[in-house]
């Protein structure tokens, strides 16, 4: 974790969510005991923090990404960063329209 980061409260995220353990935990694969002990202070390993922002901050279903929607964004990262860059701020712009019409 970078020095200026704020340690992430998952408890505190979960509540804010409604959901008990279980349901929060196994929406990454991890189980209630183990998002238990995450609570409890343990530390939460890298990729299980990132699924943590994707799914639960970010709003991202994971079952519905695959490994080709990564393959041609990072095509046209590396190809037409431009383009990509274009499109990332259209997409955010897009979806900031849809939440405020919820």
């Amino acid at each position: 974790m970078k020095a200026t980061e704020q340690p992430i409260d998952v408890r505190e995220i979960r509540r804010k969510l409604g959901l008990n353990q279980s349901q929060f935990w196994s929406k990454i694969g991890v189980t209630q005991s183990g998002g238990s002990r995450y609570e409890s202070g343990r530390n939460i390993p890298r990729p299980v923090q990132a699924l943590l922002r994707l799914v639960h901050i970010e709003q991202i279903d994971i079952t519905k990404v695959k490994k080709d929607d990564f393959d041609v964004a990072e095509y046209l990262k590396a190809t037409n960063p431009e383009m990509y860059k274009n499109l990332k701020k259209e997409a955010r712009a897009s979806n900031s329209k849809k939440k405020k019409a919820a």
